[in-house]
């Protein structure tokens, strides 16, 4: 299924979303929310939902899975083409939660708690901006490099378990490039769990909104 048909069948559910339950989007009358607000309050679900449903299976899920069963250099290839796909959609989804609840929200009349969670969103969308434009491009070419000394050496090719470390005890080489990427790697990693955790954090406060 191509992206445009793919975009339609989305468009088509929403479509029908409204169409069989109008009110649990615009609301009923009297007091119907103006068309801006109801289509803010989608897109900051939508994108929300996004966000954090991906960060959660990228990196608690998928990654493991495939660090488990893929060969290393492989699964390291794979993951330099993933993670800036992957960043750039949880990114433009933070982007547009913060300004469609800071629309919803106006800084002037929005309450404390309201306020607390609008930075949390600023949070998530800073460090998801942060790994995306700095720490994910710099982990990518750190990790080629090393490929590229691992290679020479004839290692990774294996699944799991790495001679990496056994191997750096006697190459110079190996070793710096270990310090490095572990660095920023590690950097990387934080980067994406404060974002995971500042979603987390906002989706306590949308859980206090529901009526079940």
């Amino acid at each position: 299924m191509g992206w445009a048909a793919r975009f339609l069948t989305a468009v088509s559910f929403l479509a029908a979303g409204v169409l069989f339950a109008p009110d649990a989007l615009f609301g009923g009358a009297p007091g119907r929310p103006a068309a801006g607000v109801a289509a803010a309050r989608l897109a900051h679900v939508l994108c929300f939902a996004t966000a954090w449903g991906a960060a959660l299976w990228v990196t608690f899920i998928g990654g493991i899975v495939m660090f488990k069963h893929l060969p290393r250099h492989q699964f390291g290839s794979l993951q330099g083409k993933m993670f800036p796909a992957y960043f750039m959609l949880i990114s433009v989804c933070s982007a547009i939660s913060v300004a469609a609840f800071a629309y919803l929200n106006p800084w002037k009349t929005a309450s404390t708690i309201e306020r607390y969670q609008l930075g949390f969103l600023l949070a998530a969308l800073g460090f998801d901006l942060s790994n995306l434009l700095v720490f994910t491009p710099m982990t990518i070419e750190m990790m080629m490099k090393r490929h590229k000394i691992e290679k020479d050496l004839g290692i990774g090719g294996e699944v799991g378990r790495s001679r990496n470390a056994e191997l750096a005890k006697t190459n110079p080489a190996l070793a710096a490039m270990n310090k490095k990427f572990g660095m920023i790697h590690g950097l990387s990693s934080l980067a994406n769990i404060m974002a995971f955790g500042s979603l987390a954090m906002h989706s306590w406060y949308l859980a206090s909104k529901l009526e079940l």
